[in-house]
């Protein structure tokens, strides 16, 4: 029990963590050894661990700090970044990581944990101990990945819940991708929700600017969808007709 109040302050440590803590590598392999036997920390991947509370005998550490622990620059995204800032429809039972390290999708505790490529800088913000991409690149990388979003019903669910995104930081992260369909799909989707998003014409300019010449489609799903010319791009008529309607379409 030497370390375990420290432990309590981390929630979630490495190996790494755990050797500089108790001196030296042997130690460290004892320690695991001894509080894994005992039930104070759990194995969550290969050398990473979290503390187990001596009360409710449950992990200390929430999903999303666990995933801010994966790798160096690990931090949540997609939908589990809607999560963490509250402006999510559903919790889901997974989180998506936004990695440069490589690791194997994994299960702890119920909840599976799924690594995503990272482009461009990310543009990663810390909140306390958690590493999360910014709102903004969470909505661009939600557009382009709507399967990590739960389908397009439950990201305009999202979208709604917003109150302002800051259009520079918007453009930085559509620019990372380098697509023009996603200029399209984004500036069709925003613009459909911009009556409380409130975004500049100027913004929408450039998201024209930089849009392909090529018609292309919002989602797998095209049953009922009309071209909207503005953005060469065919989706719902009503984009909020998704939500009452209660339709969930499958991202490409």
């Amino acid at each position: 029990m030497k370390y375990y109040e420290t432990f309590l302050e981390l929630q979630c440590l490495s190996k790494k963590d755990i050797e500089e803590i108790a001196g030296s590598e042997a130690t460290a392999e004892s320690v695991i050894y001894f509080y894994l036997r005992k039930g104070l920390i759990e194995r969550v991947k290969r050398d990473l661990y979290a503390v187990i509370s001596l009360e409710t005998r449950q992990p200390i550490a929430s999903r999303y700090h666990i995933a801010s622990k994966l790798s160096a620059d690990a931090c949540i995204s997609h939908h589990s970044a809607f999560e963490f800032y509250g402006y999510a429809n559903q919790v889901f039972y997974e989180v998506y990581v936004t990695s440069t390290s490589r690791f194997r999708d994994f299960v702890y505790d119920g909840v599976s944990y799924h690594r995503m490529s990272p482009k461009g800088d990310g543009d990663v913000v810390t909140v306390g101990d958690v590493r999360v991409t910014s709102l903004e690149r969470t909505v661009i990388d939600s557009i382009k990945d709507m399967e990590r979003t739960g389908g397009l019903e439950e990201l305009v669910r999202c979208l709604l819940l917003i109150p302002s995104l800051d259009e520079e930081r918007l453009l930085k992260a559509l620019h990372a991708y380098e697509l023009g369909l996603l200029y399209q799909k984004s500036g069709y989707v925003l613009s459909s929700l911009n009556a409380s998003l409130k975004l500049s014409p100027e913004f929408f300019e450039q998201c024209r600017k930089n849009s392909s010449d090529s018609r292309g489609y919002l989602a797998k799903e095209r049953n009922g969808y009309v071209l909207h010319p503005e953005w060469k791009l065919y989706a719902p008529a009503d984009l909020q007709q998704v939500i009452s309607k209660g339709v969930d379409y499958d991202a490409v």
